[in-house]
């Protein structure tokens, strides 16, 4: 299996998983010029743009922490582009999450409100 169909089946199961936690999905890998996002998910009035990593060590301090101060800008401007296009700039709630993958094990963490606006 390829790192790119790897990467794939992590998002896929991250999807799944969220599905089960009662959020609604609504979009794979958005891509447009400003960046790329995982997933988007709906949880109530809150449009969720998440982020998926997988590391099988915890070196370097894991999945989480790979979201570097860079990604996270690439993500809010490839959201921020997605609520624009979808004339929902003024009237979305919403928040960055970060779902990763740990160990050999797959160990799910799920970070709410894991960043925000403030790049």
């Amino acid at each position: 299996m390829s790192t790119r169909q790897q990467g794939l089946a992590i998002e896929r199961q991250a999807q799944t998983y969220l599905v089960a936690q009662g959020l609604k999905w609504i979009r794979s890998n958005y891509q447009c010029r400003l960046g790329e996002i995982d997933l988007i998910m709906q949880d109530g009035i809150y449009l969720v743009f998440v982020e998926v990593r997988a590391r099988t060590s915890a070196a370097f301090g894991g999945a989480a922490a790979s979201v570097t101060y860079r990604k996270r800008q690439k993500i809010i401007k490839a959201a921020s582009y997605y609520l624009m296009v979808n004339n929902l700039t003024d009237k979305q709630p919403s928040r960055f999450d970060v779902l990763s993958f740990e160990g050999e094990i797959r160990q799910v963490n799920w970070i709410k409100n894991a960043f925000g606006l403030d790049f």
